[in-house]
């Protein structure tokens, strides 16, 4: 290709009218989906549905009082994730007993119960956990002895959320 066969074909190229649109429409179309997928984030955040961190409250604490000599009893909450995003409960705390471990209650379906350590507790976004004694609840190795009434500090550990202090009463089982 020569000098002047090269003039001719950049002279021959000229933008029409049809080559302009479809160069406008084809940068238009990616800039109007982002446009559209920004507007939909935006209003997804707007409306507090885009993930708000975990926000947990407990109450209703209370601990059956040991029996019969037995220093081993246990304790229940109620623990509400008012937050966007779900949350676990790791580990619970007290200074009032020697040993905490969360544990669940399990049917064996012939009649009888048992009782097994378990691993973090899930705390559903928007729900809540109540804990009882036929669930979840805090196995705890007691200290001193308690009676009925007597309020018992606790710390409950969570995964993303900061640690809360609550109390627990002293309550007879079946109370």
């Amino acid at each position: 290709m020569t000098g002047s066969d090269r003039r001719e074909v950049t002279q021959g190229w000229r933008p029409t009218r049809l080559r302009l649109r479809e160069a406008y429409l084809a940068a238009a179309v990616p800039v109007i989906a982002c446009l559209v997928g920004l507007c939909g984030l935006t209003a997804w955040v707007g409306t507090g549905a885009a993930g708000t961190p975990p926000r947990v409250a407990v109450d209703d604490g209370r601990v059956f009082l040991p029996y019969a000599g037995k220093e081993n009893t246990a304790a229940f909450f109620r623990i509400s994730n008012l937050g966007g995003a779900e949350d676990q409960l790791t580990s619970v705390t007290s200074p009032a007993v020697e040993q905490a471990m969360l544990s669940r209650h399990q049917s064996t379906g012939t009649g009888g119960d048992s009782m097994n350590m378990t691993g973090p507790v899930d705390i559903p976004a928007g729900g809540t956990v109540d804990m009882s004694p036929f669930g979840v609840d805090v196995m705890v190795k007691v200290k001193d002895r308690w009676e009925a009434g007597q309020v018992v500090p606790f710390v409950l550990h969570f995964r993303h959320h900061e640690p809360v202090e609550t109390i627990a009463i002293v309550v007879r089982p079946g109370s």
